[in-house]
């Protein structure tokens, strides 16, 4: 696909990228997930930006995002700070270790592996109803549990460029009993330093339309807050059953990439 030359940036330019951010907002604040997989298939499908430059600009309109959502967490008491430091920690070393791996590994292998893992955390969600006055308890075993997953979730991050939410969020309902409104809060504030340390190298490389960046990130902040209040008003089962409808659009979304790669 072309890249957009600057000079091609008008009103459309614009209004697409207020459009992508107003609803990778949304589904920030009501799933704490980055809004990613929103932002990056949007900007290649109507601004025809290409695979890498489009996942470069998601990550940086990911940072004020992801802010403006642990603020409106937060004022639920809703954000287990030191929890999300850890994950953050195993995070950045994680996708360290996912980019180093991403060309040794084949990409459509992993995209069919992480399938079967969102396949398997849907069903979780219609097994597991979180407690809204459940709390993450922080033990040493549990400390080292989430800085595993923070690694693991770093490697899938740097393997396939998928956001940290989508992972961390059904692992800490799941695997730590943690709440949903917890487990989004959580996960908003681990992406912050996870996506500044992947902009920061995405700026070198040139992978990064600071333009766009700022347009998404700045509408995507307007109605974040919007969708972290929506979270705290839908019953816990509710928000499974739509956290599950948007996990089988993600994976559907794998899916069909891992069989264009095969056809290619």
């Amino acid at each position: 696909m072309t890249e957009l030359h600057p000079r091609q940036r008008g009103a459309r330019f614009l209004l697409t990228c207020v459009g992508i951010g107003l609803l990778a907002g949304v589904l920030s604040g009501l799933f704490g997930v980055g809004g990613g997989t929103v932002i990056v298939p949007f900007l290649v499908l109507f601004l025809t930006f290409n695979q890498r430059l489009a996942a470069g600009t998601s990550l940086a309109a990911i940072v004020p995002t992801a802010a403006v959502g642990v603020v409106s967490y937060a004022l639920h008491d809703s954000v287990a700070w030191i929890p999300a430091l850890l994950l953050a920690a195993g995070a950045v070393v994680g996708a360290q270790i996912g980019t180093w791996m991403l060309p040794r590994v084949p990409l459509t292998v992993l995209r069919w592996a992480f399938v079967g893992f969102l396949v398997a955390v849907i069903v979780s969600l219609f097994l597991v109803i979180p407690s809204r006055d459940a709390e993450l308890a922080l033990t040493w075993l549990s400390g080292i549990g989430l800085v595993a997953l923070g690694v693991g979730t770093g490697i899938l991050s740097g393997l396939i460029g998928v956001g940290g939410g989508i992972v961390v969020v059904p692992a800490l309902m799941v695997l730590f009993g943690t709440s949903d409104l917890v487990a989004k809060g959580t996960s908003l504030l681990m992406m912050i330093p996870t996506a500044l340390s992947g902009t920061i190298g995405n700026l070198r490389r040139g992978n990064v339309d600071l333009v766009a960046a700022a347009v998404v990130g700045v509408a995507a902040c307007t109605t974040t807050a919007l969708g972290a209040w929506v979270a705290t008003l839908v019953d816990p089962f509710v928000a499974n059953l739509l956290f599950a409808a948007y996990l089988v659009v993600i994976a559907v979304q794998l899916a069909l990439r891992a069989l264009h790669s095969r056809r290619a």
